[in-house]
């Protein structure tokens, strides 16, 4: 049986050959995931290696409580830690925010880290935490060191000026060295490092630091060296070994690259599955074709399992094979990976390939069950057929019995999982976590039932098809012939589909939320913000005023004030033209209330008016940060929005009592609208100060959320691109394998008059209409899957609205049909190039 088996699959390699592509994406996904997850951890732990390699004891100052910001030590601490027994060197750090602009003026990294700190060159003039790589070291206030990303993003080179800023107006510093630092973390952000004395000046206070790093001679104890530091440092510093930090990063780049490791596997999970139907859809083929041989062989004495056992062999040879290359592509995979996540600025760190000894047993093991698991009922069906009724028919069809046993149970197995599916939305939050099961076994539902579907779908395209005459007739009969094989087809198809049609329905619904409710509440065409902190001096609002673009503006000042045993806090904005920028949906009251009551009242969101008890025209004694008393008036109460402050008053009221003039933000609307044009003339009203940013709605939607959500889309089309490619092989494969099926059928049409051109029409019609008929199974679950899943999340997205994008949905029917017509070709052409007499002599 085995000799039978390896003859088979070296006689059938040509129609195996799709099949073993199908397995081989599955496993090359696999693997590639696996590889890529080992090589992105062994990159880090290198990686901190590298940045830990002179640390043996790292020294953090305790948080400053009163100031509220993280503590500093001064020169005297490093100096009494230089002069520690087994010290070979001691590196002070400075670190801090400088958000720096290129060339051109415009801001770099503007939501990506931008960190500045201090060049600390030890007694042989290096600073091993910053490898220079052209130039020299910063010497003084005026020069200054960036790292390699912020060079290349900003087009500079030794000895440019570079601009940027640090918590005011733009500095201009000369560069005279690039470095290669790991702090950014690779993430597309900017880092930029000053000498030790002018880092201080700027992100600390003279003579300041917020760290050390001591490195030990050699044969030191790290420990012994930890315990001595702590009797020069105040009692709540925190110390660590150098052994211990390694721990905790090589812990914390595990925990990341796992998370994405699984994601990625529940991914390769599914392309594997949409595999397993295009395995079963050939090896059931495979054998009708061969049931007069299974017939044979049962007649001369074989028995049930030595069938069955033929049939699973060929399946392992096959698995095998397909392991084999499925490894060799999953490392190209991987390496696609580490480029594509490098791109994206996500922060993977460049390391070689690790492929681990389990990685290549996964591989294996991998094909050879997936398929193995895939041929189960194929060769079962094989073993099962007598073998009178197999001599004397190619084609038994399944009993009647069998289907009416299969749809009840299809039918079954739908209504449990929409019940849980519905069950599950209406749970929220909690609903989360069991909502797989129940999506799952609709699912399942659909694939057991999508026979019966198949032929009342297929005949409602009757008419259409017709249109295209004897092509479209025979392709319709085709396709209604074999409905479990047409719906295995289809159903590799609706998988994938139904995946991308849910998230892309709950992606859409949540960004079009976010953006509708963005442009709603906020009128202004840009709100004007700090990238370090929530507060910008007031020379921006006043440099704002005198620009000839803006038509009407407003700051955001905000205080902490007492209300009896509770504080609050206040945002004061500008009743007169608070009405231009700002349009939020009151419960109660209006914008025109902060124009009345002598300027004494407080508007409130409906979350601030229930955490204190506060009610309509209800009068409210506050005491300011000054110390002094005021009595406020509810003059309006609007829902709660994360584009809206908490609270609004006049700015009159409450600016007589800050300390300092400072704003939050300010709300700016412009005569020329929010496009590009209008951008650019308030940055440079603004000096182009990187430290500055301006966004518009859009911006500001995507800032709440739909940005992230729109790369995270993007991400999983590509992951799930995969079990689409192995869908696609799976038409080429059926087609492919019913052609050859019907090789006698087609050269009798071709003698009777049926033209080449005609039989090329009849295999592509089939094809669209298989795919178009799994799209839309795939589609309609989609819909409702991506339904449940808004549920779910609208308590987390204010104002989520479920939105059915028909545009990309029309676009995945035109693609599902435009899949039908490439996966005919190949079988299309074989069809019409068959040799009349040679097919008609076909057994």
């Amino acid at each position: 049986m085995f000799r039978t088996a390896l003859r088979n699959v070296l006689a059938h390699k040509a129609r195996l050959l799709m099949t073993m592509v199908a397995v081989l994406l599955g496993v090359a996904f696999v693997v590639g995931t696996l590889v890529f997850t080992d090589t992105v951890g062994n990159a880090y732990k290198e990686r901190y290696l590298t940045t830990l390699r002179n640390v043996s004891v790292q020294v953090t100052p305790p948080f400053d409580q009163e100031s509220g910001e993280p503590g500093t030590a001064g020169e005297d601490t490093l100096r009494r830690l230089q002069r520690l027994p087994g010290v070979a060197s001691v590196t002070g750090s400075v670190k801090g925010f400088a958000a720096v602009a290129a060339k051109d003026g415009r801001p770099l990294a503007e939501d990506k880290v931008s960190m500045a700190g201090n060049y600390f060159p030890q007694a042989d003039g290096k600073d091993d935490r910053h490898p220079l790589i052209t130039g020299r070291a910063p010497t003084g206030p005026d020069e200054v060191l960036v790292d390699t990303s912020t060079a290349d993003q900003g087009g500079y080179k030794v000895g440019d000026t570079v601009r940027l800023a640090i918590d005011g107006p733009v500095l201009h510093k000369k560069l005279v060295g690039i470095v290669r630092t790991d702090n950014t973390s690779g993430s597309g952000g900017t880092a930029v490092f000053f000498d030790n004395a002018t880092a201080q000046n700027l992100l600390l206070k003279p003579g300041q630091y917020d760290g050390f790093s001591l490195n030990a001679e050699r044969g030191a104890s790290e420990q012994r060296l930890a315990t001595e530091a702590r009797d020069l440092l105040p009692k709540d510093s925190e110390i660590s070994t150098g052994a211990q930090l390694r721990e905790q990063q090589r812990a914390e780049a595990a925990e990341g690259t796992d998370g994405l490791g699984q994601v990625l596997l529940v991914f390769a999970a599914i392309a594997l599955f949409v595999g397993i139907f295009v395995i079963g859809n050939t090896f059931t083929m495979l054998v009708t074709q061969r049931s007069q041989e299974v017939a044979l062989m049962r007649a001369v004495g074989a028995e049930r399992r030595q069938v069955t056992r033929s049939v699973l062999i060929e399946a392992a040879l096959l698995g095998l094979s397909a392991g084999a290359a499925g490894f060799l592509l999953g490392i190209g995979v991987a390496m696609a990976m580490r480029q594509l996540f490098a791109s994206t600025g996500s922060g993977v760190p460049d390391g070689p390939l690790v492929v681990a000894p389990g990685t290549v047993l996964v591989s294996f093991l991998v094909g050879v069950v997936v398929t193995m698991l895939a041929a189960c009922l194929p060769a079962r069906r094989a073993a099962s057929v007598p073998p009178v009724a197999a001599l004397s028919t190619l084609h038994t069809p399944p009993p009647a019995r069998s289907l009416r046993r299969r749809n009840a149970l299809g039918v079954a197995l739908i209504v449990i999982g929409v019940l849980g599916v519905v069950f599950a939305a209406s749970s929220g939050e909690t609903g989360r976590t069991i909502v797989l099961f129940p999506s799952a076994l609709l699912l399942i539902g659909i694939i057991v039932v999508t026979p019966a579907l198949s032929g009342p779908a297929i005949a409602l395209a009757g008419p259409l098809l017709r249109r295209f005459g004897v092509p479209g007739t025979l392709a319709l009969g085709n396709a209604r012939r074999n409905p479990r094989r047409t719906a295995s087809t289809a159903s590799a198809l609706m998988i994938g589909l139904s995946m991308v049609t849910g998230l892309t329905v709950v992606a859409v619904s949540a960004t079009t939320s976010l953006h509708q409710r963005a442009e709603n509440t906020v009128t202004a065409d840009f709100e004007i913000s700090s990238r370090k902190s929530d507060y910008l001096p007031a020379s921006v609002h006043d440099a704002l005023a005198k620009s000839t673009a803006v038509t009407s503006l407003s700051p955001r000042r905000q205080s902490v004030v007492r209300m009896g045993d509770n504080e609050l806090n206040l945002t004061g904005v500008d009743a007169r033209s608070i009405g231009d920028l700002l349009d939020p949906s009151f419960a109660s009251g209006s914008l025109a209330a902060l124009g009345a009551g002598g300027g004494k009242n407080l508007l409130i969101d409906t979350t601030t008016a229930d955490t204190y008890g506060l009610a309509m025209g209800r009068r409210v004694p506050v005491v300011y940060g000054d110390g002094s008393r005021d009595t406020l008036r509810i003059g309006g109460i609007y829902h709660n929005d994360e584009f809206l402050p908490t609270t609004m008053m006049p700015l009159a009221t409450l600016q007589p009592h800050l300390k300092e003039i400072e704003d939050t933000s300010v709300l700016v609307h412009t005569k020329d609208g929010d496009g590009e044009t209008v951008r650019r003339s308030l940055q440079r009203a603004l000096d182009q100060n990187p430290l500055i940013r301006l966004r518009n709605t859009d911006d500001l939607a995507d800032s709440a959320g739909g940005g992230a959500i729109t790369l995270l889309l993007n991400m999983l089309y590509g992951l799930l691109a995969m079990a689409v490619v192995i869908a696609v092989l799976g038409v080429v494969n059926t087609l492919a394998m019913s052609v050859f099926e019907r090789t006698r059928e087609i050269g009798m049409l071709r003698a009777v008059g049926l033209q080449p051109e005609q039989t090329r029409r009849m295999i592509h019609l089939e094809s669209v209409l298989i795919s178009l008929f799994g799209a839309l199974l795939g589609i309609g679950a989609g819909i409702f899957l991506g339904w449940a899943a808004g549920r779910m999340v609208s308590d987390s997205i204010q104002g989520y609205e479920m939105v059915v994008p028909w545009g990309r949905i029309a676009a995945a029917l035109a693609g599902a049909a435009l899949v039908g017509v490439v996966a005919g070709l190949w079988p299309a052409r074989r069809a019409a190039r068959l040799n009349v007499l040679t097919a008609l002599k076909a057994d």
